[in-house]
């Protein structure tokens, strides 16, 4: 059965988009197949304190994973002498092996093919979240989970040697709520007997390429905490299990190594690649995901699936599959048992021979299979059955089991293999010629800023409610919770969601769900600003500042602003507000006058107030803002296009208006720079591929963009506080490019859209620096927003590419930065959200900031990628930044921190009431009593349970980017008094996803080809110390103090 699936996904079962419109899928005719054999369709610290009850030792004398069965949220180990907190074990020698103990048994002697029955539930795609788990709509898509579970629970019932895995907890937690106890006892047994087998255990599959490393902790750690509350470590899962992601990150390995996972599989990878490896046996191998972490830290075995996720061809017994199930009456004239039984010892015997060892994986589900489960198990049955049979009846060598991706894994840690070792990503990801899967990497900007400044406000959020304790979640505003916004930020990650590659209305779902988690965590700040202040104010969250509306500050005569940091040092940061057309006072928390300027938008002729706040680490400051009578704001005009503070310059050509020249002060850098505006024409197909742009596909139809224009028309605005240079460029094009006093960067803040398509062309907008810097074909952009990858134009580290898109076929993801260098200078360019970037000729640097595509990529969304209300407008901003070579990497890194933990401004009319008569108010207050070291950053600090807290903390540094300020050496941190507003009594150290405390955890090891396992790695036990790129993750057991200091 050769079929074309949605997104080209490995012919998933029936679901081709059929040619009668109305959205509606058939089942798709045999013979055809989706080119190459697919398409769609680094450390840190964290800690736990509680309660403590001994685990157990388990079989071999490792000790076992905490059961944690009661309901304290969190594992429960004895606690130590604080001596003992920060010893950390990897890759211990019996790593798990008691979590493999109920693996069935295997055939040494023969090929085993293992079985895996599985369901890959996407968490929204062309259905919403709750349509695709009640199965609404399904003249969209045949999809139901909640009786895909029910199904897959009862066949297993009925056999006790069946095996079935899940993935996805966002909808395995729904649906657990929604049964009896006595159905979730028999769903506890079969997780304990190993016949239930969660792999991955995020509450969704995340996105590689679009996510930022800090959201994926946030959601992997939702989902596994969630297991290990409901089922122990008789739940935990042992692999990562990526099936379907567009392409896969080197910074994802690294995660899932430090999360304890010993194994990693995935179903896309380049279809150039794939043939290399399937020759080379180099399917399977060691990825090393750090240059930072000493191995084997960051080391991941990685297994590349033969089939992506699918099952082998013809052999699909699934409601929605059209092939033939078993019949083995010899007597009836649809008997087929010795042709399939035939038919699938080939198959084993092929894919055997593409792997190394005496054991291979088939795949056995698809998206949204096993809503009949027992039309899958039935024919399963009968093929273990009756492929079995045939050992004795003609001495076959293949042996056929239900199995799992752990016990497979397991099988293969015993085969005690040199495995090759990989070093770079899996991006970017194409499915045949002309298909590269990179325009996903810019696809709905809007959403995707959304997202990142959802991130950002959770982490306020989480922080808040951990200073003020339960004052946060029950006070004058109502009922606070950041778990809603905890949970929809989790769905976000989705590689259908911030991936920008669902339906437009699933689109607005997944905003939705975002909209709607803001407001609890709105009420818990109010509920904490006023506890940690001592004023009952009545405070207001303007969400539509990017657009200078905000009802508060554009009426009130006085008003206050209070700024919260949530980093671990102090910010010198510029707030921007909309107002009235007068000029105004602002005094700082003690009362005296601070420097203000009220700037005229000239686009609008709007007012904005601008003034530096001056914020504590992890933080608060309030300042007061009151109208001066009489007086109008004036702003000074000029036609010398340059703007520069004390550490830059930039020169803008008078007869473009266009962006000339950067000049670094401060490090006598000059650098000539040409920044403009470009769009690539979308292509529909042409005589080399049919293949279109579309919402996963970037493929323009030539190689050169089209000037968006070439001048801009400009008006220069100079005030004490900002120089700005407006540009216009088209209707639909503009761009402010800014200096504030202090600021070692270059601001530009673009608007894009609505994207004019009335002439029939999709086009994909780009921002494009022009340089004379000799790159020798290299460019580096981030992983995840982590470490960074060095990029070179037409080239794959590992494999020769035959490049046939030369743009499509050079563009990355780039989560926060992308940067060239000549070795001397470096020029780098921050983004506020994820997008594609590359450098497709030497000193050029670009990034795409909006598409607008006419036309269906055929990877099954079924629509083209034609934004509907406010996603046509986008606005955004890149951060320029020009330094030295060496010096870089702290202003790159440092600057990157603050735009995605951003402070949080919050509005107040004034003149509140006190929160308590006995306490006086404060204006300002800091959660740390001494600042963290620059190279320290402060990931999270959330409430783990009444007296828990979960802290992260990270070394943000990697090797080689010391910049001359010792920032790439190991820190020790006391954490001893460090913060304000509570007392620490006791803390545990965890691994990276919070599930598993560190002291009990360890992993498979395996040997590679550049030489044996090293042993365990041990911390020292005094003191925090923090290694670069490390991590460490702290549960906390508390107690606050009535009075923050």
């Amino acid at each position: 059965m050769d079929l074309v699936t949605p997104r080209a996904r490995p012919r998933l079962c029936p679901l081709a988009k059929s040619g009668s419109g109305g959205g509606a899928f058939t089942r798709p005719r045999p013979g055809r197949r989706t080119p190459g054999g697919g398409g769609r369709g680094g450390g840190g610290c964290r800690a736990m304190a509680g309660d403590a009850r001994p685990s157990g030792v388990r079989a071999g004398g490792c000790w076992g994973a905490v059961e944690s069965r009661t309901s304290f949220r969190a594992p429960r180990p004895p606690l130590p002498p604080l001596s003992f907190l920060f010893v950390l074990f990897l890759a211990a020698p019996c790593a798990w092996a008691a979590g493999y103990k109920t693996c069935p048994k295997v055939k040494p002697d023969m090929l085993n093919v293992h079985l895996v029955p599985h369901t890959h539930d996407d968490v929204g795609w062309l259905k919403t979240v709750d349509q695709y788990f009640y199965g609404i709509y399904n003249n969209i898509q045949q999809a139901g989970v909640q009786y895909i579970l029910d199904s897959v629970i009862s066949s297993l019932l009925a056999d006790p040697t069946r095996r079935f895995i899940y993935v996805e907890i966002a909808f395995f937690s729904r649906w657990w709520h929604q049964q009896t106890d006595a159905t979730q006892k028999i769903v506890r047994d079969l997780v304990r007997q190993g016949r239930l087998e969660f792999a991955n255990g995020g509450w969704v599959m995340n996105d590689e390429a679009t996510t930022h490393y800090g959201a994926i902790i946030d959601q992997m750690t939702l989902g596994l905490r969630f297991l290990e509350e409901t089922f122990g470590s008789d739940g935990r899962p042992r692999v990562a299990w990526h099936i379907d992601p567009f392409g896969h990150s080197r910074e994802q390995a690294s995660l899932f190594a430090q999360m304890g996972f010993d194994g990693f599989f995935f179903g896309r990878l380049d279809y150039q690649d794939k043939k290399v490896r399937e020759t080379a046996l180099q399917m399977e191998q060691v990825w090393r995901a750090s240059a930072s972490l000493k191995p084997p830290t960051a080391d991941l075995f990685t297994s590349v699936l033969p089939n992506m996720y699918s099952p082998p061809e013809g052999l699909c017994w699934d409601m929605l599959c059209a092939d033939k199930p078993f019949v083995e009456d010899v007597r009836s004239p649809e008997y087929n048992a010795k042709e399939l039984v035939h038919h699938f010892l080939k198959l084993a015997t092929d894919q055997g021979k593409l792997y190394r060892t005496k054991h291979t994986v088939m795949t056995m589900g698809s998206d949204f299979q096993y809503e009949n489960a027992n039309m899958w198990f039935k024919n399963l049955d009968k093929l273990i059955q009756l492929v079995n049979a045939q050992q004795q009846a003609n001495g076959s060598r293949v042996n056929v089991l239900y199995s799992t991706p752990a016990c497979y894994l397991w099988e293969l840690n015993k085969a005690k293999l040199n495995w090759s070792v990989k070093k770079d990503d899996f991006f970017p990801y194409a499915d045949g010629p002309h298909m590269f899967w990179t325009g996903y990497f810019s696809s709905r900007p809007a959403l995707k800023r959304y997202e990142r400044l959802s991130y950002n406000f959770l982490q306020v959020c989480n922080q808040l409610e951990a200073l003020a304790g339960p004052a946060a979640n029950v006070g004058p505003y109502g009922s606070g919770d950041s778990a809603p916004l905890n949970e929809a930020m989790a769905v976000l990650q989705h590689h259908d969601a911030v991936s920008g590659t669902s339906r437009q209305h699933v689109a607005d779902d997944y905003a939705r769900q975002l909209s709607e988690g803001w407001r609890p965590c709105q009420v818990l700040m109010s509920n904490a600003l006023a506890h940690l202040s001592g004023l009952k104010e009545d405070f207001a969250f303007c969400r539509k500042l990017n657009i200078s509306i905000c009802p508060l500050t554009q009426t009130a005569e006085r008003f206050q602003v209070i700024v919260y940091n949530p980093l671990g040092r102090k910010v010198d940061w510029m707030v921007r507000l909309p107002v009235s057309k007068h000029v105004y006072l602002v005094r700082d928390p003690g009362g005296k006058t601070v420097p203000s300027d009220v700037v005229t938008i000239p686009s609008s002729d709007s007012q904005e107030l601008l003034f530096s706040a001056l914020v504590p680490a992890l933080g608060f400051s309030i300042y007061s803002v009151s109208q001066m009578p009489d007086q109008s704001p004036q702003n000074s005009w000029s036609r010398d296009l340059v703007i520069q503070n004390e550490y830059l310059r930039a020169r803008f050509d008078p007869d473009t208006g266009l962006l000339m020249e950067l000049e670094n002060l401060e490090q006598n850098l000059l650098l000539p720079v040409r920044q403009a505006f470009y769009w690539y024409n979308a292509s529909t197909g042409n005589n080399l591929s049919s293949q279109a742009s579309g919402a996963y596909i970037f493929r323009p139809n030539r190689n050169k963009p089209l000037f968006v224009s070439r001048w801009a028309q400009t008006h220069l605005v100079k005030a004490s506080l900002v120089q700005e240079v407006h540009q216009n460029f088209s209707a639909w094009c503009s761009q402010v490019i800014r200096l504030y006093p202090r600021q070692r960067h270059l601001e530009l803040e673009w608007t894009v859209g609505p994207i004019p398509v009335g002439d029939g062309w999709g086009k994909e907008v780009i921002s494009r620096f022009d340089t004379g810097l000799a790159t020798g074909g290299l460019f580096y952009t981030d992983s995840n927003g982590r470490e960074i990858l060095e990029r070179r134009r037409d080239y794959r580290p590992t494999w020769k590419l035959n490049q046939t898109e030369p743009v499509a076929g050079n563009y990355y993801p780039v989560n926060s930065r992308i940067y060239i260098t000549d070795g001397n200078m470096q020029l780098t360019v921050l983004t506020d959200r994820s997008q594609g970037g590359s450098s497709l000729t030497d000193g050029s640097l670009e990034l795409m900031v909006h598409r607008r595509l006419l036309k269906d990529d055929e990877r099954g969304v079924g629509e083209p990628l034609n934004s509907e209300g406010s996603g046509l407008w986008v606005r955004g901003r890149h951060l320029v930044l020009l330094d030295k070579k060496g010096t870089a990497a702290a202003s790159h890194r440092l600057q990157a921190e603050m735009e995605v933990l951003a402070p949080q401004v919050v509005l107040a009319p004034g003149g509140g009431a006190r929160y308590r008569l006995e306490r006086a108010p404060r204006t300002q207050f800091s959660g740390l009593r001494r600042e963290l070291p620059p190279s320290v950053r402060l990931l999270t600090l959330a409430r783990w349970g009444r007296e828990t807290l979960l802290l992260r903390l990270e070394h943000q540094f990697a090797v080689g980017e010391d910049s001359g300020r010792n920032l790439s050496s190991p820190v020790t941190l006391d954490l001893t008094n460090l913060f304000s507003a509570f007392t620490i009594t006791h803390l545990r150290e965890t691994t990276l996803a919070a599930n598993q405390f560190l002291a009990y955890a360890s992993r498979l090891q395996w040997t590679t080809d550049t030489g044996p396992p090293l042993g365990a790695r041990i911390f020292p036990t005094q003191g925090l110390n923090l290694g670069l790129l490390h991590w460490r993750q702290t549960l906390y057991r508390l107690s606050h103090r009535g009075s923050p200091e």
